[in-house]
């Protein structure tokens, strides 16, 4: 049975983007901070932007908010303020460290949740406690500069803030009656012991783009003829009503008005005014000052509420927002029967949407975790809004970026101009897109939405992100920097989901990637002979040094993962070609030039091979011909495993061409036709692997023994043998140390909160899962393995799977001590109240499972509730 949210999704999908998705949570939690909104002449994106100036200062590129919705353009935006009557500003956007003040990293120090949504974001809910004390911003700032690297991160948690239950529980639930009517329900409950007041700002605003281009009208928002309501008119949207209902004691809130511009004297010291700047409803509320418009416009509005409530008392507000539909300006919006409707509809249809996607056989709190996973991920969908030709140029009227810009970051990319709503890793901490989170996000997005997957993805190989020269965006910071290649494995994973089908779609990204996998080929293969460098490639700390950084003159870092990412690619790239030379013979050709370029990269691979260690490990090549591997137990080598694809052996039997000239070639290079790993049933390859059943069975025993990489909760990035072994290594008389750490990170060297060395990480562990499966699918239930090493219990590799897949599941679910692993060992988490509202983090403990970086990773970390919902399929994808 097709459930109405599919129904409304397969509607979207034959329209474009579909009326249901013109407004939506595409606003980020955090614009302040980011490299867009940095004009700095030393590129230090954190200082030049801060969050004490988020308030006063209006953003170039995006807008952010709490609980935010938007317009799919980022014209209007809709978000939640609060005030607990002791803050020193006004609640409306989550706080967080920088970078460079926090001692790991930047991190977000509040606590909220996504909780439900539906694809179309007919149906969201959002929850966020708030303390009802003054906010400890300075304490955050000042504890954690105080604390090193080895001490752990100070939270909000930590301040003590939070005891005697003395905050406020809000939520807000989002409802659609009609594409653009928007209904918002606002449940406040004091859970403090105590009576206590909270002014709730619901808020209305309008992106500042008038300031960055004189030929765009100014639009506005005023106030309406019933108490409560407000107009907001704009040029391209047209005009919406407002209508906030009364409080529990029937009384209207106060309409508060500013504008979104610059408060010029407090950020830059300027002589020049603005009457009622984008900070004068905060500075009105706090203090009393006459900042707020009496005029009672602007395009920017606030709905001032102030709720007293006793200890336990609830209160809801009732909001709704609509496009005027014929009503001139002086209708009403219902917010009595109809909006109650509304919401009774959409949360059913919530329901069974995500029933449908969940096993028959799982547990409540496994559909649970699924539900709020996939949530997450529409939650993350943003917004992204950047012209870099117009960022390192200036806009006119405005001052001139330094000259300095002109020679630093992403000046070799102008041509990028992004206006379009992307799955984002993290609305806080990494509200930007990188090019290979998003291949994770999109293969779990095509499993509620498998049109907004593919439009995504393809995105990223249009002439507005891709280069010229065929080389992919890799996330803001660095653009040219160089992300794993995973985007053909995730087109053909979109592929499968969406019932092997959309060939328009496959033939489209297959041409593109060509071209990606030439750029690779040509700037990433120094020497011409298959082993590949890359640099950062995602893993860049489970190694002694930065692999990034430049190496001294003539010195090359060949590179396990490298070269393994492209023997998957190559591989990837064949059974496209496979499968639309099915199609179309004219693709034959270029599948055997996959064939035979794997057969090279396999045999390349095999340098990189440790013969006593039963290991990969990366190499560096000295300018005298030496070589000096790199013995880092790691990822990077076991990333070979991952290099195993399932190729349906239906696809070659109706091949001639292929079939005549890949015989050819394997007749003519014996050496490198032993290096082709094909697992065969009935006569035709079904598996092609880089890796052999004798290197496997080695290296399988390293990554399943539990003093190495097999933890309670998954594969840890960083074999544990290094904790009692650290790998010390000596370049050119500078020695790197490599230590297991299975917390936050260490050291410094690699900037930010970044850390691999040893946290179970979630997109690797997907392709673990996914390859063993594949082998098993060739080799069958007489192949087996210890699992785990040393316990004498055999298993054959779908079993092995399994098993991963159970302890990777472990991290989320209630154990029987009544806790959920990922959040740790803080008592406040584990109480029901805040347990079971889940948060999907960047990386977890390789050893206890506590969620640990960006805290709302709900990018590829969603890829939790893929494994789930895949449970109850008869064929994995």
């Amino acid at each position: 049975m097709t459930t109405a949210e599919q129904q409304r999704i397969a509607t979207s999908a034959a329209l474009g983007a579909g009326e249901w998705k013109q407004l939506g949570p595409y606003l980020s939690e955090r614009a302040w901070g980011t490299v867009r909104e940095d004009y700095s002449a030393d590129g230090r994106a954190w200082e030049y932007s801060p969050h004490d100036q988020a308030r006063s200062r209006a953003y170039r590129w995006s807008e952010d908010g709490l609980a935010g919705i938007c317009d799919i353009e980022q014209r209007m935006c809709f978000a939640l303020a609060f005030w607990n009557g002791r803050d020193p500003i006004l609640k409306e956007r989550i706080f967080g460290l920088t970078g460079n003040e926090g001692n790991h990293g930047e991190d977000a120090k509040e606590y909220w949740w996504y909780v439900d949504a539906t694809p179309s974001a007919t149906w969201l809910r959002w929850r966020y406690h708030y303390p009802q004390n003054a906010f400890p911003y300075s304490q955050l700032i000042d504890e954690n500069r105080r604390r090193g690297r080895h001490e752990r991160e100070f939270e909000l948690a930590d301040t003590g803030i939070f005891e005697g239950d003395r905050y406020w529980q809000i939520e807000a639930d989002y409802a659609k009656a009609s594409p653009y009517d928007l209904c918002l329900r606002l449940r406040v409950r004091n859970a403090g012991p105590e009576p206590a007041e909270l002014h709730v700002l619901p808020t209305l605003w309008f992106r500042n783009r008038w300031s960055w281009d004189p030929a765009i009208s100014r639009p506005s928002v005023r106030a309406g003829v019933t108490p409560g309501t407000a107009l907001a008119d704009e040029q391209k949207l047209g005009r919406w009503l407002l209508a906030a209902g009364p409080d529990p004691n029937g009384v209207a809130p106060e309409l508060l008005f500013c504008d979104n511009d610059t408060n010029l004297g407090r950020v830059f010291g300027s002589d020049l005014h603005v009457p009622y700047p984008k900070d004068g409803i905060g500075d009105h509320v706090i203090t009393g000052a006459p900042t707020v418009n009496p005029a009672r416009e602007g395009t920017k509005l606030a709905c001032w509420y102030r709720l007293k409530l006793a200890p336990g008392a609830s209160a809801e507000l009732r909001l709704r927002l609509a496009r005027d539909e014929g009503r001139s300006g002086s209708g009403s919006l219902d917010l009595r029967k109809g909006f109650e409707r509304t919401f009774t509809e959409r949360a059913r249809e919530a329901d069974e949407f995500y029933a449908s996607l969940a096993p028959k056989n799982g547990s409540a709190d496994e559909a649970r975790v699924m539900r709020q996973a996939l949530s997450g991920l529409i939650w993350n969908q943003q917004f992204y809004h950047l012209n870099v030709t117009r960022w390192l140029d200036g806009d006119p009227g405005q001052p001139p970026p330094p000259e300095s810009r002109k020679s630093g970051r992403n000046v070799e990319w102008r041509h990028l101009n992004s206006r379009d709503i992307l799955a984002m890793p993290d609305k806080w901490e990494f509200p930007w897109f990188a090019s290979w989170d998003l291949g994770f996000h999109c293969v779990i997005l095509a499993l509620l939405d498998p049109a907004a997957a593919k439009h995504q993805l393809l995105l990223q190989f249009r002439e507005w992100y891709m280069h010229a020269n065929g080389q992919l965006p890799a996330y803001e910071w660095n653009f040219g920097d160089v992300n794993p290649p995973v985007l053909a494995w995730a087109a053909l994973t979109i592929f499968r989901i969406d019932g092997y089908r959309d060939w328009e779609f496959l033939e489209s990204v297959f041409h593109k990637l060509l071209i990606n996998f030439t750029w690779w080929v040509n700037r990433k293969d120094a020497r011409g002979d298959n082993v590949f460098e890359g640099g950062f490639l995602g893993l860049d700390n489970v190694g002694p040094f930065d692999r990034s950084a430049m190496l001294p003159p003539g010195e090359l870092l060949e590179q396990s993962d490298g070269t393994a990412w492209m023997a998957k690619f190559c591989l990837n790239m064949l059974e496209m070609a496979l499968r639309l030379s099915n199609h179309n013979p004219a693709y034959q050709g270029v599948a055997v030039k996959f064939f035979e370029h794997f057969a090279a990269i396999a045999d390349a691979l095999d340098s990189l091979w440790d013969e006593e260690d039963g290991f990969f490990y990366d190499r560096l090549r000295r300018p005298d011909g030496s070589i000096l591997p790199v013995r880092a137990r790691s990822m990077v080598g076991l990333l070979p495993v991952f290099a195993a694809v399932g190729v349906d052996a239906a696809l070659w039997e109706k091949l001639p061409d292929f079939t005549k000239h890949s015989g050819w070639f394997l007749r003519s290079h014996p050496r490198l036709s032993g290096l082709l790993h094909c697992y065969m049933h009935a006569g035709l390859p079904q598996v092609i692997a880089a890796v052999d059943t004798t290197r496997l069975r080695r290296l399988l025993a390293r990554m399943l023994d539990e003093n190495e990489f097999l933890s309670r909760f998954g594969l840890r990035s960083l074999s544990r043998y290094h904790k009692e072994h650290p790998l010390i290594v000596s370049v050119d008389g500078v020695e790197a140390r490599l230590d297991y750490e299975p917390a936050e990170s260490q050291s410094g060297v690699f900037g930010g909160n970044s850390n691999w060395r040893g946290p179970v990480w979630f997109p690797l562990n997907f392709l673990a899962l996914e390859s063993l499966r594949h082998l098993h699918s060739a080799l069958g239930n007489d192949f087996k393995v210890e699992l785990p090493t040393g316990s004498g219990k055999e298993a054959h590799l779908g079993e092995v799977a399994d098993e991963l897949e159970r302890r990777l599941l472990r991290l989320f679910l209630v154990d029987e001590h009544g806790r959920r692993p990922c959040y740790g060992a803080n008592p406040l988490f584990q109480r029901p109240e805040w347990r079971d509202q889940l948060l999907f983090h960047e990386y977890f403990h390789g050893d206890t499972g506590e969620g640990l970086g960006a805290s709302h990773q709900t990018g590829w970390t969603a890829l939790m509730g893929l494994v789930i919902a895949r449970r109850g399929w008869t064929v994995p994808a």
